[in-house]
C-alpha cells in the first residue's frame, strides 16, 4: 500500500509561484501514475493534472494549461506540481493521488491519497 505525503502549500500573492511535492513511501513509485486534484471551499474535488509512471503522458485541466507543470523524480519517490502565474481562483486544498492504472481523471478512480496541502492566492 502506498502512503503519500503532500507538501508545499502556502499563502502567495496573485502572479506568484509555488511548487507542491508528493512523496511516496513505496519503492515501486514508478509503477504508479500520479494525479493532482484540488478542492475549493464548498466544492467537490476536481482534477488538475496527471503524470504517468515514467513521466509521460501528462494531462492538465484547461484552466491550468500553460501555468502548471506536473513532473516526477522516481529516484526520490516524489512527484511535483509547479504552479506559476497563480490566480485567486487557484485557491484550494491540493491533493495528490496515485494509482497503478494510467490516465485517470476522476477522483474516485484513484486508490491512494495524500492528506492535502492548502494553497491560498491573495489578490
Amino acid at each position: 500500500q502506498v502512503q503519500l505525503v503532500a507538501s508545499g502549500g502556502s499563502l502567495v500573492q496573485a502572479g506568484g509561484s509555488l511548487r507542491l511535492s508528493c512523496t511516496a513511501s513505496d519503492g515501486t513509485f514508478s509503477s504508479y501514475a500520479v494525479g493532482w486534484f484540488r478542492q475549493a471551499p464548498g466544492e467537490g474535488r476536481t482534477f488538475v493534472a496527471t503524470i504517468g509512471g515514467s513521466g509521460y503522458p501528462t494531462y492538465y485541466t484547461n484552466s491550468v494549461k500553460g501555468r502548471f507543470t506536473v513532473s516526477r523524480d522516481n529516484a526520490k519517490n516524489t512527484a511535483y506540481l509547479q504552479m506559476n502565474s497563480l490566480k485567486p481562483e487557484d485557491t484550494a486544498v491540493y491533493y495528490c493521488a496515485a494509482d497503478q492504472r494510467p490516465q485517470l481523471f476522476l477522483s474516485h478512480e484513484y486508490d491512494y491519497w495524500g492528506q492535502g496541502t492548502q494553497v491560498t492566492v491573495s489578490s
